[in-house]
């Protein structure tokens, strides 16, 4: 029995010792082929040598800690109700069953017809900047609200009012009555990483205090919804966005703002996988204007032109222009791959009066890259009429930097405030029912009194009949406020009045809106 044993034991040693040398030798061969692939890769493709490998360290990795973060957020990040009251509208009807040549025989035309609009709630978020109580969020969140009411996160609820809105950047800034309110810290945007960690907090779908986290999945986005006066150069991420997230901050791991939500991009309307944050570089200039000035000083470079980069798939071989020449032979053309490619300089602009020319690419300004429009925008948006600004051009193929000092839509440095309808020294009301009878008119302005100011200094008197402003049909006092506005920010700063006087006498005026020097 023990000599049994002793043989079972000894068989099982050896067999034990052949499988080692088995399997070291089976080893040995694998590692060998892997060794020999990896060399045949490597002889194949030739990697940059150049290249760093991310720092890691297995012993000290740890999950990221974005709670404190998430708890600095919540506190200065408010939800936001806006209402629309209902309102009384006017509306012009044309009877289907009247006589359909009436109105050439000197009959009144349309009938109008007056009813009343359902009153609309909205809600989004906001973000508390300052201890005393301003607040920044979207435009679009409170546009056109009668009444704002600001929820804090402490379930307290203030009254806001709207100290100023810029569309064309979708920011306004609220003020809140108050003091010593929480707030977020500013961080610096332009220093945002791709794959860096960021929080989306905000109140979707009235869910207050909600916090999603995600990563910079991009930077520099433009998306075109904006329209062609549209300020974009959005923070893409991933953390989910969704309708109510509308003017929420975008927070880093140290807590600190870096974004304003904005955007969802979704087919659904809800969250698809990405949102579009305004970034603070942008914001924070922006508001600074509407509280010190009342609107935004925006500055124009004066050029048109194209991104290089980007558009290549989108335009393939099409020829840019009657040259027939195609995206792909100008860049090799000029000599470079991404930049803003000047076509044409504007008259009067920022790089008519430096040294910037046709056929010049823009490379950079103030040291900081330009690739696309957006990083274009972006960059643009920071400044005010006046800043002088280093701008790096490719030129002929060779680098060269010139000095540019910045101007705005009117061709000048001059900052522009905010004017309402006091400057035309004039009252307006709209038309009444028995006027628009008694003149065969179906809308209009009449100016009831005329003090000094611009409407006296072109020579227009009480009793006229405004028509039209700037092309703008005028039915009620916000038409002509709106035509105001937009002609303000022209370079002419010109409103067109046409219009008639009770007599049926035609009048036209023009109402010069350009500011003196102080």
């Amino acid at each position: 029995m023990k000599r049994t044993t002793k043989s079972i034991l000894a068989v099982g040693a050896i067999a034990l010792i052949s499988a080692g040398v088995a399997g070291m030798t089976s080893y040995k061969f694998l590692q060998s082929r892997i060794a020999a692939s990896e060399d045949s890769f490597h002889e194949i493709f030739q990697q940059n040598p150049n290249v760093k490998l991310a720092s890691f360290d297995m012993t000290n990795a740890q999950p990221i800690d974005l709670t404190q973060a998430a708890d600095i957020a919540v506190h200065a990040v408010v939800h936001i109700k806006s209402t629309q009251q209902s309102k009384t509208v006017t509306q012009d009807v044309q009877d289907p069953f009247g006589d359909p040549f009436s109105f050439f025989f000197g009959d009144r035309g349309p009938q109008q017809r007056q009813y009343r609009t359902q009153p609309r709630v909205g809600f989004g978020s906001g973000v508390i900047i300052s201890k005393d109580g301003y607040i920044v969020t979207n435009n679009h969140v409170i546009d056109g609200a009668d009444e704002i009411l600001v929820k804090l996160n402490d379930n307290r609820e203030l009254k806001g009012r709207v100290i100023g809105a810029d569309p064309s950047s979708d920011l306004a800034l609220v003020k809140i009555e108050g003091d010593d309110f929480p707030t977020l810290p500013i961080g610096d945007s332009d220093a945002l990483k791709v794959g860096e960690w960021v929080l989306a907090v905000g109140n979707p779908f009235n869910l207050t205090s909600t916090v999603t986290a995600g990563i910079v999945s991009a930077k520099a986005r433009t998306l075109g919804i904006y329209g062609n006066s549209g300020i974009e150069s959005f923070i893409q991420t991933d953390a989910a966005i969704n309708q109510g997230n509308s003017g929420g901050a975008l927070v880093n791991a140290r807590g600190e703002l870096v974004g304003i939500n904005a955007v969802l991009s979704s087919p659904t309307g809800a969250y698809a996988g990405y949102g579009f944050a305004i970034p603070t570089s942008v914001m924070t200039k922006v508001v600074s204007d509407l509280k010190k000035y009342g609107t935004v000083q925006r500055v124009m470079l004066g050029v048109e032109g194209m991104a290089l980069a980007g558009n290549g798939a989108m335009l393939g071989d099409q020829p840019l222009d009657k040259s027939g020449v195609t995206l792909e032979q100008k860049r090799k053309e000029l000599g470079s791959n991404d930049g803003f490619w000047v076509r044409k300089l504007v008259d009067g602009g920022s790089a008519a009066g430096a040294d910037i020319k046709v056929d010049d690419v823009i490379i950079g300004i103030d040291g900081k890259k330009i690739q696309s429009f957006a990083d274009l925008q972006g960059i643009l948006a920071q400044h005010r009429p006046g800043d002088k600004v280093q701008v790096k051009l490719l030129r002929a193929k060779k680098e060269m930097t010139v000095p540019v000092t910045l101007k705005n839509a009117q061709g000048n440095t001059k900052i522009q405030k905010e004017e309402g309808m006091e400057i035309l020294g004039a009252a307006f009301k709209p038309l009444s029912g028995e006027q628009k009878r008694q003149l065969g008119l179906s809308n209009g302005l009449e100016v009831t009194g005329v003090t000094a100011g611009k409407m006296a200094d072109a020579g227009v008197r009480k009793g006229f009949i405004i028509l039209q402003a700037n092309g703008q049909p005028m039915k009620q006092v916000s038409d002509l406020e709106d035509a105001l506005k937009s002609a303000v920010k022209s370079p002419d700063q010109v409103l067109f009045l046409t219009g008639v006087f009770p007599s049926g006498k035609k009048a036209y005026y023009a109402v010069d809106l350009s500011q003196k020097e102080e």
